[in-house]
């Protein structure tokens, strides 16, 4: 993986560090109530990267959130970095607040609008997906990349 075609990012502390290959495979920002519930936010901004390129230095740990997801965060100051799934297994999906460069992120959608919370609101003209990643893919949706 080459400098210029590298995506880099870190935890809060500086503790953990990720480096995967540009560009990102997805950009969206999820509404579902496990992922606000895992990063204590309104929702959470995600983008999908070659789980098998992305390289993590740094003490990472881990929690099975559901029989198909591992979520990880910096074992030293806690903060959620990454969501792993078996529905993708070659993916790894990042928090786009964990990237050097905020401004390399723009997302194409949003996943799981019908879990938004009544006060969350939107004015972009970004599609609004129901439901999440395999879903807005089983539609055609221009998505996944």
């Amino acid at each position: 993986m080459s400098e210029a075609a590298a995506l880099t990012g870190r935890c809060q502390c500086g503790a953990v560090a990720w480096r995967a290959p540009a560009p990102m495979l997805w950009a969206a920002l999820c509404h579902c109530g496990d992922c606000r519930r895992a990063a204590s936010s309104d929702y959470v901004s995600w983008f999908g990267v070659p789980r098998a390129e992305t390289l993590w230095s740094g003490p990472r740990a881990f929690y099975k959130s559901s029989p198909k997801v591992v979520r990880s965060f910096c074992g030293a100051c806690g903060a959620p970095l990454s969501f792993e799934t078996d529905i993708f297994p070659d993916e790894t999906h990042l928090y786009a607040a964990t990237l050097d460069d905020v401004g390399a992120y723009r997302p194409t959608a949003h996943i799981f609008w019908s879990e938004r919370l009544p006060w969350v609101r939107f004015d972009d003209a970004l599609p609004k997906h129901p439901k999440g990643l395999q879903h807005a893919a089983a539609q055609g949706a221009a998505l996944l990349k």
